[in-house]
Parts: structure tokens; sequence; C-alpha cells
């Protein structure tokens, strides 16, 4: 069972990354530190809950929001894709193996599990924000990576304090990515009828 929780909580948090990575990081780097429901201590992983990584994510996810500021189409371009979406997945990887290594579980689970949510909220979650943000004017679509930042904190703390409510994120998610899929399905079947 504790395999099972720990998975959970790894997949939360590497699902949490995906949202947005800068906060999940922090966070669970925090809460190790204080070995408050996640302790990296005694693994390889130990290096999450260091300072000097902490600062290091911050860094290059500022440097990310930066060149995403100067060029507001950089980001969903396919190399602006393809580095958040990196980025996103090796932190999700880590995270969700450095949980299982937290009590002496394979790691490997972690490794594919994390990258498998951290994916799947990245692509979920990238759809919805952008829907929302297209139906606000500019002062009120400036708010929505808060909101994201904000989702992504939720995630990660509900997934350290109890992990199985990262199964009903995930699920969630799940449900955002399919709903998307269903309503581009049906956009693309009207666009046939009208040939």
């Amino acid at each position: 069972m504790d395999f099972a929780f720990d998975l959970l909580q790894g997949a939360g948090i590497a699902a949490a990354i995906g949202i947005r990575p800068l906060l999940p990081v922090l966070l669970v780097g925090v809460l190790a530190g204080a070995d408050a429901g996640v302790d990296f201590d005694g693994t390889s992983f130990v290096f999450l809950e260091q300072p000097a990584f902490l600062l290091g994510a911050v860094v290059v996810v500022a440097l990310l929001d930066i060149v995403r500021r100067r060029s507001p189409t950089w980001s969903e371009s396919r190399p602006g894709l393809a580095a958040i979406g990196a980025l996103a997945v090796a932190l999700g990887a880590l995270e969700a193996a450095g949980s299982l290594a937290d009590r002496d579980h394979p790691v490997l689970a972690g490794v594919f599990v994390g990258a498998v949510c951290a994916v799947l909220a990245l692509i979920a979650t990238r759809g919805l924000f952008e829907r929302v943000r297209s139906r606000l004017d500019a002062g009120a679509a400036a708010a929505v990576p808060l909101y994201q930042e904000g989702l992504a904190l939720l995630v990660a703390g509900v997934s350290v304090a109890f992990p199985p409510l990262a199964l009903v994120a995930i699920a969630l998610l799940a449900w955002l990515l399919l709903g998307s899929r269903r309503r581009d399905g049906e956009k693309y079947a009207g666009l046939r009828i009208l040939r």
C-alpha cells in the first residue's frame, strides 16, 4: 500500500508540474527540506530539496517567462512548447522518482508515471487556459497565469498531504483532455458538413 501512495504522490506532483512548473517544485522542495510529507534525504534525489536546485529552477522558469513576455507567441510556437514540455516532463519524472525513492521503492515506475502525468497535465491544461485567455479582455487574460500557478500549487500540496486525492486530479485532467478532443472533433465535423 505504501508503494501505491508514494506513486500517487509522485504522480500528483508531476501533474502539478505539468500545469505550471515553478511553484510545485518550490513547494515540494521546501516540504522535503522540512521533512513534511516527503523527504529526499538519504536518496540520490536529495538535490531536489537543496537551495541551489530550487534557485536554479526559479532562474530557468524566470528566463522562460522573460522570453515568453518579449515574444508572446513564443510559448505557442514549436520551440517554445518543446522547451516548456521538456522542462515539465524532466521535473515531473524527477519529483515522482524522488517520491518513490523516499521509501526505498524502485524509481523507474516513478520516472515513467511522472513523465506521463506531466505530459497529460501539460496538454490538458494548455488547451483549457488558451480557450479561457481567448475569451477575456487583455487585462483579465494577463491574470490567467496566476490561476495556473494557484491550481498547480493546490494539486502539488494536496498530493503531498493526501496522495489518494492525486488520483482525482489526474482523472479531472484526463476528462479535460477527452473533452477538448471531443470538442475539436465536433468542430471539424461541422466544417466537413459545410463543404
